[in-house]
């Protein structure tokens, strides 16, 4: 998995990158086959805004959070985006599932 950190008015402290990465890792606990991972953390006034781009074979998952502290906006990406990891691996298990059945299905018929 590829990580791309991005900081837009703010500059990332190797804390905070440590901390994305820690974070991440429970989204490739989840699902394996993550490409690559675009993170961009913003600072607009007083808020702290967390964006990210997930690449995945066949798709690209984008979620934003945002919050009064960076740390709280990066958790809350993190949660969403385990949302939206799990609802595509589910899916695409569904997927594969229903063409094996096909699959299997034909193949008793001849």
């Amino acid at each position: 998995m590829n990580l791309n950190l991005t900081g837009n008015h703010v500059d990332i402290t190797p804390a905070m990158r440590e901390y994305v990465t820690t974070k991440l890792s429970k989204i490739t606990r989840h699902f394996d086959h993550v490409i690559d991972v675009s993170v961009i953390l913003t600072v607009e006034k007083h808020k702290q805004k967390a964006e990210a781009n997930v690449h995945v074979k066949g798709k690209d998952i984008f979620v934003v959070a945002d919050g009064d502290n960076m740390y709280a906006s990066i958790d809350s990406l993190i949660d969403k985006l385990d949302r939206q990891v799990l609802k595509y691996k589910e899916k695409n298990l569904e997927r594969r599932n229903q063409d094996s059945i096909k699959h299997h299905d034909f193949n008793q018929t001849e």
